[in-house]
């Protein structure tokens, strides 16, 4: 478990930092959400209210807050904007953003959502991915059915794992591409405000340059696991106009590669929902195999 910190736990030159920034600071609550941080509080400050973000120790965890502070600027109107962030010793880096309401995003078949969802998908897609670093890179290797098979044997027991590895193999060359991807869209990184249903992006720990059509197959999967049937998904995923551009190798070799890298973290470091979106990529996988 990483340590939380609330206010009055937070080291005095941490504090004395984020007032530096924004005024003398009351807290309005703590935010639950987020397994990656130390710090997540709602503070008011001279400016309003700001959504405040912190780690402490470098590490991964350190790197993607970066990016997510830097993410303001890729995608101005619709990451939150980024007030301050700040370097304070010993090694802590807390970010305040600009506090955002909004409710997380339905999934389900029917609901209203999916076309505003699509829309601003289709608006991040227009985005170029600046110094973001390719999804190629990070995807170089491709042997998570192995590693798979290796933990967890029942859980491979009727594929063919030569022919997902060599799928999956196929994967890094064909995500290649300059546009921006957030590389972890879900329901509850979409803010939506009702009733304008205005929406912000959050969560830009990850980003990545790639394909513009990959974070659409992304949703595919997530919106299997909150209950479309395949067809039905890449129906959706057809509305937004970078889907367009995923050959039907390049998009079968990503459900083949996903399905065996979620599985495997899902297997060997569980995440609340691991399970459900295990199921949900080989699902897809399957559908795509058998195409």
């Amino acid at each position: 478990m990483i340590e939380r910190f609330g206010w009055d736990a937070l080291p005095e030159a941490v504090r004395d930092e984020v007032q530096a920034h924004i005024g003398d600071v009351t807290v309005i609550r703590d935010v639950a959400e987020g397994q990656n941080c130390n710090l997540a509080l709602v503070v008011r400050g001279d400016a309003g209210e700001v959504f405040l973000k912190g780690v402490v120790g470098i590490s991964p965890r350190m790197r993607w807050l970066r990016n997510e502070a830097a993410a303001g600027d890729l995608v101005r109107g619709i990451a939150p904007s980024t007030r301050f962030s700040a370097d304070i010793e010993p090694e802590w880096f807390v970010v305040g953003f600009e506090y955002v309401e909004g409710r997380a995003a339905d999934f389900t078949p029917g609901s209203s959502d999916l076309e505003i969802v699509a829309s601003t998908v289709a608006e991040i897609s227009r985005h170029p991915a600046g110094p973001a670093a390719p999804l190629s890179e990070r995807w170089a290797s491709s042997d998570w059915w192995v590693k798979l098979e290796e933990v967890a044997p029942d859980q491979v027991a009727d594929w063919d794992l030569e022919a997902l590895t060599k799928w999956s193999a196929l994967t890094a060359d064909l995500v290649g591409g300059t546009s921006l991807l957030h590389t972890d869209l879900h329901e509850h990184q979409f803010l939506i405000s009702d009733p304008t249903a205005s929406v912000r992006v959050i969560d830009w720990g990850r980003p990545a340059a790639g394909a513009a059509w990959v974070d659409d197959a992304f949703l595919v999967i997530r919106l299997i696991a909150a209950g479309h049937q395949p067809a039905e998904a890449e129906r959706w995923a057809a509305s937004i106009p970078s889907w367009s551009a995923g050959s039907d190798e390049a998009v079968t070799s990503f459900a083949c590669y996903v399905a065996g890298l979620w599985s495997y973290r899902g297997t060997t470091s569980p995440f609340p929902g691991a399970s459900g979106l295990s199921r949900a990529a080989k699902t897809y996988a399957r559908y795509r195999l058998a195409k």
